[in-house]
């Protein structure tokens, strides 16, 4: 489980459930089933309007992973494995990774291999692995703009529940010591349209964002690792190449030389 997500909205509602009863009204005060359809009944209602069904389907998959994800390799892991894919490629030839096409862990990478395995040209390779790149960012960003259009459209829906409420505000005037209590409930449309805008649609599609610009960056380092193995490159250059994609801290952690290494680098001092 993803915590800062979880941990988010159980802070929000709680500081929220505080700020009720310090006020004195309580969690009751806020529980109006009208005003909660308004505001959840119109918000589903303008997204569906907005975007295909096709694209709205795929909120429900978002969210879950907006609680629930790990990452199926790091960064480093991946410097790791084309450090050791360069050096066996270099002791090898290139066809010899087709040994480790199957233990790779991620299909975009095992994807890169292959197209090195088959003898594909390096300009065609970067374009195929660029396209899978670019339809994958825009695959979340379709999950992501549902979400912040249902993030604007939330307040709009409270504020026309509240305006209905008025309205039959209005028309029982003549009871002049039932008015307070009408115009509060009237208000708790405004409240829940608020609420849930930015307490979770806006949150999540921040956080869906923020996935999709992780993923993008790990499959750049991979599209750049087979580039670098397919063009022969020394593994230690590899390595300082794409060590560029990890935090300094990583860099640091990550070992100064590989025994994966040590077997090509008099290979690259006899060409010298």
């Amino acid at each position: 489980m993803d915590l800062s997500t979880a941990l988010g909205l159980l802070i929000g509602l709680i500081g929220i459930g505080y700020g009720m009863f310090r006020e004195g009204g309580g969690p009751q005060a806020f529980i109006q089933d009208s005003a909660f359809m308004i505001v959840v009944g119109g918000t589903v209602g303008a997204v569906l309007i907005s975007f295909p069904l096709r694209q709205v389907l795929l909120v429900p998959r978002a969210i879950q992973k907006s609680f629930f994800y790990r990452e199926p390799i790091s960064a480093a892991e991946i410097v790791e494995i084309f450090v050791r894919l360069a050096d066996k490629a270099r002791r090898e030839g290139l066809l010899a990774l087709e040994e480790e096409e199957e233990s790779l862990p991620d299909p975009f990478l095992r994807k890169g291999v292959q197209l090195v395995v088959d003898g594909t040209e390096p300009e065609l390779i970067r374009s195929v692995l660029e396209i899978d790149i670019e339809l994958m960012q825009k695959r979340h960003t379709e999950a992501t703009k549902v979400l912040e259009a249902a993030g604007g459209y939330a307040p709009t829906m409270g504020i026309i529940g509240t305006v209905m409420g008025l309205v039959g505000v209005l028309q029982r005037l003549e009871d002049p010591s039932e008015l307070g209590h009408a115009v509060a409930v009237a208000f708790v449309a405004t409240f829940y349209g608020i609420l849930t805008a930015n307490l979770f649609w806006l949150p999540l599609a921040n956080k869906l964002k923020q996935r999709t610009e992780q993923e993008v960056l790990l499959r750049q380092l991979m599209l750049e690792g087979v580039m670098a193995v397919q063009s022969g490159e020394n593994p230690r250059i590899i390595r300082s190449k794409l060590e560029g994609f990890l935090p300094p801290a990583a860099r640091q952690a990550g070992p100064a030389s590989t025994p994966a290494q040590t077997p090509a680098q008099p290979a690259e001092a006899t060409r010298t």
